[in-house]
């Protein structure tokens, strides 16, 4: 299957997710700050969404690190979801997007632990709408999911934008970083506790939960950190890279000139906030991203992920390896069929990017020349993309001496065994999250599917609660240890603790990476 077909599946759960909701209503006033919100109770769930935590980044705030949320009068019906942040191809969007949603088990009693989701969508496309919190919460935590701005109004660092004392260039990661600071003095008021907060994410929202755990400014906001296949900032600087600020400046220079915008000054700055946020959003769909990242180019105006030097200050590896990031507990993994990057038109140009490692490479992937060059190239670009990097930052983590564990994601629901030889990237969502009909439909949901449900939902709830994801009833998760090679695999069988079945792959790509 392809790397398209995959994040084509991914992208119908999150739509089919957006309609598991069954609204019962129930009045549930909160004072935070900002005023009054009022809920309701969805089952064993109490819900507020759409809750502000940031002003409207509009005007003359688009491009600025967000500001403080402003004031209600009359009591905030918090009974809907806010609009997606501004992006191509979906239609329920706004600039004024900055909001947040929380979920908590009607029958809370005393402080409880706290779990923020960070979308994924390459960082253009995605909304906390999309994913479905209320079975996670009844596991007895409170979740809160996020929007953050995309594309080139989260993530573009032109030189005219320049305001003194604030970074500039990741306004996305900015977002996410006031609304941690939101959870942090207004989740009390929900039942939750501020010092047991866990953020996870998957794809460009593990990539997120990278960027708030290297951040100097997010320190001390978490407590620990899932990372479900990170995409940037990542543990190997050479895949999905980062840009440095100047990279980035000029990346959004000459989209400007390819807008008639020239120049650095305030005129400049006036202008480019003129411009309708479906212009600054056009050509730079998840696709189109990840099209140029496999071809090692950038999307104009799309510098990704910026080491602005206040936000970002070094990468990820560097970071940790220097002892400059949270320090907190981590778990981290990948799916069996992951999303890759690349697009080389041979086998000989597949193996040739491994440089001198080409030949150990070609023995383990393809020893008899008989592998098909499209799964050749799922093959070789997964691991190089999404797996041997997450198995390094467990190693990086585990060095660090951090409690970590590592896990792979295997299982396929029943009804879809027939069409899908693995896990694409983001199809562990639905079993992470305890929701497996959100893909296949309740119909087709079977007693396996709902007990991969409950296994990975729990381990991920666990460790949430403790610090650690094992638990009553669970196969024994050991933390990983530096350059192990077993991993907790998730698999059709059952979730099992093994030696690594890509073991010989990863080690290619490991000394490859690590020679460089």
């Amino acid at each position: 299957m392809s790397v398209w077909k995959g994040l084509l599946l991914a992208h119908v759960f999150m739509l089919c997710a957006g309609m598991v909701q069954s609204v019962v209503a129930d009045p549930l006033p909160i004072e935070i700050e900002g005023g009054t919100v009022q809920g309701f109770t969805q089952g064993k769930v109490d819900v507020w969404q759409g809750i502000p935590y940031a002003a409207p980044p509009v005007g003359d705030l688009r491009w600025r690190a967000p500001q403080p949320v402003e004031a209600w009068r009359r009591t905030l019906v918090a009974d809907s979801y806010g609009p997606s942040c501004v992006q191509p191809d979906i239609e329920f969007v706004s600039e004024d997007c900055l909001t947040v949603n929380v979920f908590r088990p009607a029958d809370a009693a005393g402080p409880l632990p706290v779990m923020v989701w960070i979308h994924g969508g390459a960082m253009v496309r995605g909304g906390a709408n999309i994913y479905p919190m209320q079975a996670v919460t009844a596991q007895g935590v409170v979740a809160v999911s996020i929007n953050y701005r995309l594309g080139r109004l989260g993530f573009f660092a032109h030189p005219a934008l320049a305001v003194e004392g604030e970074p500039r260039g990741n306004y996305g990661y900015l977002d996410q970083l006031a609304a941690l600071k939101w959870v942090q003095r207004n989740i009390a008021a929900f039942g939750g506790d501020p010092n047991s907060v866990t953020i996870f994410g998957e794809s460009a929202g593990g990539g997120s939960v990278f960027a708030q755990l290297v951040s100097p400014m997010s320190r001390s906001l978490f407590a620990r950190a899932i990372l479900q296949s990170p995409g940037t900032p990542g543990a190997r600087p050479s895949e999905i890279p980062s840009s440095t600020l100047e990279e980035a400046e000029q990346v959004a220079v000459d989209y400007a000139k390819l807008l008639g915008i020239e120049g650095a000054d305030e005129g400049a700055a006036r202008k480019l906030r003129r411009l309708s946020a479906q212009t600054l959003v056009a050509g730079a769909s998840g696709e189109e991203v990840l099209a140029a990242l496999s071809d090692r180019t950038v999307v104009p105006g799309m510098a990704m992920s910026i080491i602005d030097g206040e936000f970002l200050t070094e990468t990820v590896e560097s970071a940790v390896e220097n002892g400059n990031w949270a320090k907190v507990p981590i778990m981290i993994g990948a799916n069996s069929r992951d999303l890759g990057l690349g697009a080389d038109p041979t086998k000989e140009a597949v193996f040739a990017q491994l440089g001198s490692f080409a030949e150990q490479a070609k023995a383990v992937y393809d020893p008899d020349g008989t592998v098909d060059l499209d799964e050749l190239k799922v093959q070789v670009y997964m691991d190089m993309t999404m797996v041997e990097p997450a198995q390094h930052a467990a190693d990086l983590a585990a060095a660090a001496g951090q409690p970590t564990w590592l896990y792979r994601f295997s299982y396929v629901s029943t009804v879809q065994r027939s069409k899908l030889p693995g896990t694409p990237h983001g199809m562990e969502i639905p079993f992470t999250l305890n929701v497996p009909a959100a893909v296949i439909g309740a119909a087709n949901v079977t007693d396996e599917d709902l007990a991969m449900g409950a296994a990975a939902s729990g381990y991920w709830v666990n460790f949430a609660k403790t610090g650690d994801p094992n638990g009553k009833g669970l196969p024994e998760w050991p933390a990983h240890r530096v350059g192990s090679t077993q991993i907790l695999n998730f698999t059709n069988e059952g979730v099992v603790l093994m030696d690594d079945p890509r073991a010989a792959s990863l080690a290619v790509w490991k000394q490859f990476q690590d020679a460089r």
